[in-house]
């Protein structure tokens, strides 16, 4: 059998780490073998891994309950994961189907994009299974199963959360032009990835977390109040820029979780390549 090799860009940290690509080429086939409809197979981890994963989710659980909203504190507990090592996809898989009827389902790694919105309509995310090198474990240049599970998961533990993953799924099915798709994007950038929103708690009204990419950032939920907080706006959100490789200098934040959860499900439900066109000729 030839070698498994894997290729990272060159300022990744594991890069000249052989054992590490050995390993992410590994937990990469897994999820290439892997056919819907199968038992998820278990990635065997390493003890390095498994320690990556205990020390990352501990500091990430404090984190949350300082800057959290809620509704994703609420499906943490609800989702239960190991705290002392890297969570089985299957077993993620079976508490998500159990708590909101979403599947997740292994993947080699990065998807296209309209694979990954599309399959969101079937309630199924795509996840990787690999986790970051352990020389920066509260650091990561891509989308690692820390990402995957303690951000997206978390939130599919919800199922008012859940069926809004369903709506983008289907928004993106209806969003035929890449321009229409650039559009929707940028909104499920701003919500469900860097989503912020306003809540009442000890200290009275505060900006709090629900997005995946601030659950899951050790470093960027610590400051992302430091950020422009501008008003919930879709328009806006579908128009702006960023920069995925640095932390968001702009946010957007909603009045609540009912907010989130009305005004969002409205914009997925009824957004089509014509809607995109009435409002951008």
């Amino acid at each position: 059998m030839a070698e498994l090799t894997m290729e990272l860009p060159a300022d990744h940290p594991g890069v000249s780490d052989e054992d590490y690509l050995a390993r992410r080429a590994h937990i990469a086939e897994v999820g290439r073998r892997y056919r819907p409809g199968d038992p998820i197979p278990e990635v065997h981890y390493s003890a390095e891994e498994d320690q990556v994963w205990a020390t990352v989710s501990a500091e990430l659980a404090q984190l949350h309950q300082r800057f959290a909203c809620a509704e994703v504190r609420d499906g943490s507990e609800r989702l239960a994961l190991p705290k002392n090592r890297v969570p089985q996809l299957h077993e993620v898989d079976a508490r998500t189907r159990q708590l909101s009827d979403f599947r997740i389902r292994p993947v080699p790694g990065l998807v296209p994009t309209r694979e990954f919105y599309g399959s969101l309509a079937e309630r199924t995310f795509l996840s990787t299974q690999y986790i970051r090198h352990h020389s920066v474990p509260f650091y990561t240049p891509e989308p690692d199963i820390v990402h995957e599970i303690i951000g997206h998961a978390t939130m599919l533990a919800s199922p008012r959360l859940a069926d809004l993953y369903e709506q983008a799924g289907r928004a993106s099915l209806r969003a035929t032009s890449d321009e229409a798709l650039d559009f929707f994007s940028r909104v499920f950038w701003f919500t469900l990835e860097f989503g912020v929103l306003h809540e009442d708690g000890p200290d009275g009204d505060q900006v709090r977390a629900y997005g995946a990419g601030l659950l899951s950032s050790y470093g960027e939920i610590q400051v992302f109040r430091d950020a422009e907080i501008r008003p919930w706006d879709i328009q806006a959100m579908g128009t702006t820029t960023y920069d995925i490789t640095q932390y968001q200098p702009v946010l957007f934040a909603a009045e609540s979780m009912d907010a989130v959860l009305e005004d969002l499900g409205a914009f997925f439900d009824s957004y089509d390549d014509d809607t995109y066109r009435r409002n951008h000729a």
